[in-house]
């Protein structure tokens, strides 16, 4: 991932101000003013896709990605500058997998509210680059890029979700999709990447002898959150409330690793405030896929946090001159020399969250 500019929120920006003072008031005027947000919304957001669809793979960039001695991911994308316009990769591919995961679940998100035929047929595309990275290496799954030197939790994870997703979606490939996300939860749950605590560790290391173990790298909250996501479409697809049951402990147990005394979310390993482009959305992927699940396995304790998180964040994260959203959802907003597009559209997936719920 990388850091987002601010104009790109726009959108989300006027639905973010439009409902959070409604929750604070009632439910029933926090759903009108919703509603009202998003009729304001539905005459540019088809253009906002589209456009996005077209210009974001028109040319050619580079993508290179380090990592840290505790797993934080920092991506760094290069295109030429004398043409302002190459900043995108020709059909959402890159060196990455994990990258075009994103992509393949923004134009899977995407088809769900336009029905545009095209953007459910990127993500197919999208979704067989990725399959190109799979092997028997550690018994299976996904590289993490296609030099092949790490096996991590995210592009697993991202591969599950979006092979999940498309068995929910794609009419005659039902049971081709639902196979290959079947085959993916097995080998990830046996791969050891989840702890005997039932949080996920960002990665294998791959020994010498060519056995694979847990790394022992932080718990990210993000590695906690798209699994969730997966699991509520891998049991959608396939009817199988046991995939449900998993995801419900991990949510829990990274909601007991992450929540302070408050029940407000922090990043795993300390990093706040300064997470860089990439770990400053982390938390924002965990609460996002956390609603996912509640929304098809309700649990209290989710209701709870989610609402917890919103209030907080409107209360002590918001930049109140112009309602920008900072990384610490403790306050303050400017901790670590925010807001900025990224710490913002984070903190906006728990107020998404928060409308849903309430």
């Amino acid at each position: 991932m990388v850091s987002l500019r601010w104009g790109g929120l726009a959108a989300r920006a006027a639905l973010f101000v439009s409902t959070h003072s409604a929750e604070r008031a009632s439910t029933s005027s926090y759903t009108q003013n919703a509603h009202d947000a998003t009729t304001a919304l539905q005459s540019c957001i088809a253009t906002v896709m589209s456009n996005t669809f077209i210009k974001a793979q028109s040319t050619a960039a580079t993508a290179q990605k380090t990592v840290s001695l505790n797993g934080m991911v920092s991506s760094k994308y290069s295109y030429d500058k004398r043409d302002i316009a190459a900043r995108g990769f020709s059909n959402f591919l890159n060196e990455y997998y994990d990258d075009e995961g994103w992509w393949a679940l923004a134009w899977i998100r995407a088809w769900d509210v336009t029905q545009n035929d095209a953007f459910l047929s990127m993500a197919e595309l999208i979704f067989a680059d990725m399959q190109n990275g799979t092997d028997d290496k550690c018994g299976g799954g996904i590289w993490w890029s296609k030099d092949r030197a790490y096996k991590n939790a995210i592009a697993n994870e991202l591969y599950l979700s979006v092979a999940a997703s498309l068995a929910n979606r794609v009419p005659g490939y039902n049971e081709y999709y639902l196979d290959i996300a079947k085959r993916e939860w097995a080998w990830f749950k046996s791969s050891g990447m989840i702890n005997e605590g039932k949080l996920i560790n960002d990665g294998l290391r791959i020994n010498a002898n060519g056995s694979c173990v847990n790394n022992g790298l932080n718990t990210w909250s993000y590695n906690q959150g798209v699994v969730l996501g997966g699991l509520a479409e891998l049991s959608r697809a396939s009817g199988d409330k046991s995939y449900l049951n998993e995801a419900v402990g991990i949510g829990k147990a990274a909601i007991k690793l992450l929540s302070d005394n408050m029940g407000v979310i922090h990043e795993s390993g300390g990093c706040e405030p300064n997470c860089g482009g990439d770990g400053s959305q982390f938390k924002g992927i965990f609460m996002r896929n956390l609603h996912y699940l509640h929304s098809v396995a309700p649990q209290d304790e989710f209701r709870t946090v989610i609402l917890a998180n919103a209030d907080s964040i409107w209360a002590n994260d918001r930049d109140a001159a112009n309602n920008r959203l900072g990384i610490s959802w403790t306050g303050p907003a400017s901790a670590g020399g925010g807001p900025n597009a990224s710490t913002h559209s984070s903190a906006m997936d728990v107020l998404v969250a928060a409308m849903a719920v309430s």
